[in-house]
């Protein structure tokens, strides 16, 4: 069991984020928030993919003056994205914003911060401190030789919780995030201990569906490994419903989430007799409609495939124009190499509907 740092709890909605409650998955619309139809079918997609917070844009008011009809529209609970603007934040929090990313240290006016501070407390709605390495103040850049060294992205975050904290504000959330991963994984791991604070993962700007997930998963995954992380975005360019997706894959292949199917499958060798990329393909395609978390291996041959897939609730191994179907690493039957997918399907479909319909 994989231990993780102990943090202050918060709530985002009914999501729990922080002390030992699940990690969340979040990922943010890139719909004009202003357009409802499209982004409260956008985030019923996310929903659907298994997002958890789904964060929205308000850079007007006209952005602010939509959450009301957003939030009556969608049961996930929506964090809004503020810029500078504490009228904005004011805004949504009187038609119901779950959550705000805002930094205090950059709204300027005292009075302006204190009036967010009293609406969030008097809703119990948290706060997200958002610290990117491309948007640093310029005089904290210079402090560190005017690079954004995950140093000076902690001591960001630490004036920006300072604000708060002085007004007895203590619903933080914190991120500090890098397109560059090593830089992020040392600034996550500083604050995780200097503070408390439940810690939103990412990597920022992390780039298309090819490059961005790796950057992600080693990023994200890195930090989880170490149990620092509460809750977790993966930024890519592209339809956000992906982000939810690799999301969901990093928090499985670390054992911190269960979120349907897992596909085993080996790599092919020589020993291989059968057409083993579309026949993976084929069980992948498969799976993407069943929600139970079972675990499916396809192996390429008889040699190794039950006992290397053990754990697998079902699978096949191909052989010479016979194959296995093989459950927990037992033998169930052979079968005749063009059978072989209908077969596993077949087991697939008993697995997916085990225990449905009971009492």
């Amino acid at each position: 069991m994989m231990l993780r740092r102990d943090t202050r709890p918060i709530y985002i909605g009914k999501v729990g984020i922080g002390g030992h409650m699940p990690i969340s998955v979040q990922s943010m619309t890139n719909t004009k928030t202003t357009n409802i139809p499209a982004t409260v079918e956008q985030i019923h997609r996310l929903t659907e993919a298994g997002c958890d917070i789904v964060r929205i844009a308000i850079p007007d008011m006209a952005a602010a003056q939509a959450v009301e009809s957003l939030k009556n529209s969608v049961s996930v609970p929506l964090v809004a994205d503020i810029h500078f603007d504490y009228r904005l934040a004011i805004a949504v929090l009187e038609r119901g914003i779950d959550a705000l990313r805002i930094n205090p240290g950059n709204i300027g006016d005292p009075s302006g911060v204190r009036a967010v501070v009293t609406e969030a407390q008097k809703r119990r709605v948290p706060i997200r401190i958002g610290v990117n390495a491309g948007s640093l103040d310029k005089k904290l850049l210079a402090k560190y030789g005017g690079h954004p060294t995950p140093e000076a992205m902690v001591e960001s975050a630490l004036e920006h919780i300072k604000i708060l904290e002085e007004l007895d504000f203590f619903d933080i959330k914190i991120s500090l995030k890098a397109n560059d991963v090593p830089t992020t994984i040392r600034a996550y791991t500083l604050m995780s201990e200097q503070a408390n604070y439940p810690l939103h993962l990412g990597i920022t700007e992390a780039g298309t569906i090819s490059s961005g997930v790796i950057k992600s998963a080693v990023g994200i995954g890195a930090l989880l490994a170490q149990g620092i992380g509460d809750t977790i975005r993966v930024s890519l360019t592209g339809d956000p419903v992906e982000e939810v997706k690799v999301a969901s894959e990093i928090l499985k292949s670390l054992g911190l989430r269960q979120y349907g199917p897992t596909l085993v499958s080996c790599p092919t060798c020589g020993r291989c007799n059968i057409n083993l990329v579309n026949i993976a393909n084929q069980v992948e395609q498969k799976l993407r409609d069943i929600k139970k978390p079972i675990k499916v291996a396809v192996m390429g041959c008889v040699v190794n495939g039950p006992g290397e897939a053990r754990e697998a609730d079902i699978g096949i191994a191909g052989g010479t124009e016979y194959g296995l179907i093989f459950a927990k690493g037992e033998i169930l039957k052979k079968v005749p190499e063009p059978q072989l997918l209908t077969e596993l399907f077949s087991e697939i479909d008993k697995l997916a509907t085990e225990g449905k319909g009971e009492p």
